[in-house]
């Protein structure tokens, strides 16, 4: 009798054992499971971060910046907005104007839209690769039949972008240029500036600029953007484009209700 009660104790703890076994087998695998689900949120979440920076005052994503994201932005590319381009990080295509081309000069021109003509003047001290490039690109009567896309009407921030290549934010691969230039610490431009719109990276200047109508604020953590000028003469226009609001009703930020057409940009 005394053999059979050990034998029965001996399997009911065997038994005990496979089933403990089990689940902390089945904890493990749960635990798994959870991690990979809590990855996949993490990631899809800091894809829709990175996203939600691309749309930050500048122009449309890239390619190789939306399939960076889709990579999971494991390694950052040199002038990425997380971590701005420190001096000498990257350089400049062979078709992008030297800075030279404008350095120390201080412009002066004439920004004719359909809804009357704004004077600007553009610091080649303060802005020289930026100036440069707008210089060349006015020669070349680059901005003729341009629309401004843009408007933001928010009580922080009312700016009007324009140069847009396909005239709805797109901007040309090709053409991308840097550094960002004369950026204002404190994150405020005030009215009247004159600035460039850029992409993720610091080094995705375009052909886009912004004028704010109004003083505006603008975080300054993804690297800011490059003050090239000013507005001397009316800013009267832009503001009247700003009253008429955003073409979607109820919207702070989108086309403008009042189309704008750019007739010409000139600069002396």
């Amino acid at each position: 009798m005394a053999a059979k009660s050990q034998d029965r104790e001996t399997k009911r703890r065997i038994a005990q054992m496979e089933a403990k076994r089990a689940l902390r087998a089945d904890q493990i695998k749960r635990r798994k499971r959870d991690n990979v689900i809590g990855g996949v949120v993490i990631a899809v979440l800091v894809i829709l971060g990175v996203l939600l920076q691309l749309t930050v005052f500048g122009t449309n994503p890239t390619a190789r910046e939306v399939d960076q994201v889709r990579e999971g932005i494991e390694e950052p590319i040199p002038g990425d907005s997380a971590s701005p381009d420190p001096a000498g990080a990257q350089t400049n295509p062979a078709h992008i104007p030297s800075a030279d081309l404008a350095r120390g000069q201080v412009l002066t021109g004439t920004l004719s839209t359909s809804a009357g003509d704004i004077d600007v003047e553009l610091d080649g001290e303060a802005a020289p690769q930026a100036v440069s490039v707008f210089k060349s690109l006015a020669g070349e009567g680059f901005f003729a039949g341009k629309t401004c896309h843009r408007l933001t009407t928010a009580a922080s921030m009312g700016v009007l972008q324009c140069g847009s290549v396909d005239g709805q934010g797109g901007g040309d691969p090709e053409f991308q240029w840097g550094p960002v230039e004369n950026s204002p610490e404190s994150g405020l431009y005030p009215a009247g500036t004159i600035a460039v719109a850029r992409g993720q990276s610091t080094f995705s200047n375009g052909s886009q600029f912004f004028i704010a109508y109004k003083d505006s604020t603008i975080p300054q953590d993804t690297g800011g953007y490059t003050i090239m000028g000013k507005v001397t003469t009316g800013l009267d226009v832009i503001q009247e484009i700003a009253d008429g609001g955003v073409k979607e009703a109820g919207s702070q930020d989108g086309q403008p209700k009042i189309p704008v057409t750019i007739d010409a940009f000139t600069l002396d």
